[in-house]
């Protein structure tokens, strides 16, 4: 089985105002009180400035777009996340943004196994507020695995 996201996640009230202002944006709620922007093909040539991909070491975050997340993180931390898994082994990239600035990464693991603090993604979503459970980590505590892909998270 694969899975594989590349998304923007933030408090609900953040991202709703970030869509206001981009017709390809389409959010989906995840738990404890934030939401998910996926990177569709929509919303990357939107927000794409022409310049190059691969800013900060992700696949997917569209060029200039990190100056985007950090005028959003104006309103609170905003957090950029990418992942990628075929039969277990894979990848994860995640960075956040807070203040204006980036406050955590860019954060990658290759691999199936994951340091002590977590994951990339798991790192992050504790930075934007998410407290898990023990015995569950962030990541699952949010509902990400509900998908197994990015585009499926639009209804």
């Amino acid at each position: 089985m694969s899975y594989d996201l590349q998304a923007v996640i933030a408090d609900v009230e953040v991202l709703r105002g970030a869509a206001r202002d981009l017709p390809a944006a389409r959010l989906a709620s995840l738990g404890q009180g934030l939401s998910l922007m996926p990177m569709t093909d929509a919303l990357f040539d939107l927000v794409a400035d022409g310049s190059d991909v691969g800013t900060l070491g992700f696949w997917r975050l569209p060029g200039g777009f990190e100056r985007t997340l950090a005028d959003w993180s104006t309103g609170g931390p905003v957090a950029y996340v990418e992942a990628e898994y075929f039969g277990g082994v894979g990848e994860q990239r995640a960075a956040v943004w807070d203040g204006g600035t980036i406050v955590l990464g860019p954060l990658q693991v290759e691999g199936p196994g994951f340091a002590p603090a977590g994951s990339p993604i798991s790192q992050a979503l504790r930075r934007l507020g998410v407290m898990a459970s023990v015995g569950e980590d962030e990541f699952s505590c949010v509902g990400l695995g509900r998908h197994r892909h990015g585009e499926a998270w639009i209804p």
